[in-house]
């Protein structure tokens, strides 16, 4: 029987909130609320003295906001997990990229709040506060590239995100991609995993000279290439490493060709 309890810091510079997060909390005797605070500033004189397994943290407060403070914590050598709280749904989307576990929209039930706590609890046990500061930081690294104009970093790894969990795929592990309506197939060597992005978002941030696109729905990694084949009625494929096959557009067989004749 799980008997650990886990501690939770809370972090929002309205009263009411504070509350109604403690009121909510007392029902779930597996977590132990540690500090309560009314800013980040506060909360980092906490964290100074105290391992907190997980923040629940505001978004929206006025000497600094919960995402500066977010890049703050994700560079503790034991970071906590986050998980943001916010009134506002414009922050929706941009708290839900950088942190897929999950995030709370003000104002919130308990049954919301609850199963906030399972899937906090289940990332905890599976030790995903590593890989969400991982994830925080390839946001925050892409933001600050596009905020300054510059050219955004070539991705070495893939972090894909599902309920309760984030997994780092490393570039290198992937043999081919393929389109699949709002989300991406990461072909690996013996599984498919399923990536919400798009194909031309990942041919952006690919490395050029380790991805070719075949197709409108396909990349592929260059050194995976084994054969360019081709069937009766004239269309082209390729073999890959994985034993996939994959079609080849015309305008992209003559680049096949010269990758298999190096």
């Amino acid at each position: 029987m799980d008997t650990q309890k886990y501690k939770v810091m809370m972090v929002d510079d309205e009263l009411p909130a504070l509350t109604n997060m403690q009121y909510a909390l007392a029902d779930h005797t597996d977590w132990m609320l540690v500090a309560s605070c009314h800013s980040t500033a506060q909360a980092s004189l906490i964290l100074q003295n105290e391992a907190i397994d997980l923040v629940l943290l505001d978004i929206e407060m006025p000497t600094q906001s919960g995402l500066d403070f977010a890049r703050e914590l994700i560079q503790y050598p034991q970071p906590p997990l986050i998980v943001f709280i916010t009134a506002y749904n414009k922050h929706a989307v941009s708290a839900f990229e950088i942190f897929a576990l999950d995030y709370l929209l003000k104002p919130f039930d308990d049954e919301r709040f609850a199963a906030m706590l399972v899937r906090a609890k289940l990332a905890l046990q599976t030790k995903q506060q590593l890989a969400q500061s991982a994830v925080m930081q390839d946001y925050f690294l892409e933001k600050d590239a596009e905020k300054s104009g510059a050219a955004t970093p070539s991705l070495s790894h893939v972090a894909v995100r599902s309920v309760g969990k984030i997994e780092r795929i490393d570039i290198h592990e992937i043999i081919w991609l393929s389109a699949a309506a709002n989300y991406v197939e990461l072909h690996l060597v013996d599984r498919v995993i399923l990536h919400r992005t798009t194909i031309s978002s990942m041919e952006q941030r690919l490395p050029k000279a380790q991805f070719l696109r075949l197709h409108r729905t396909a990349l592929v990694r260059t050194d995976a290439i084994r054969t360019l084949e081709i069937s009766h009625d004239g269309a082209y494929a390729v073999l890959l490493s994985n034993g996939d096959t994959v079609r080849v557009s015309d305008s992209h067989i003559k680049k096949v060709k010269q990758i298999l004749a190096r």
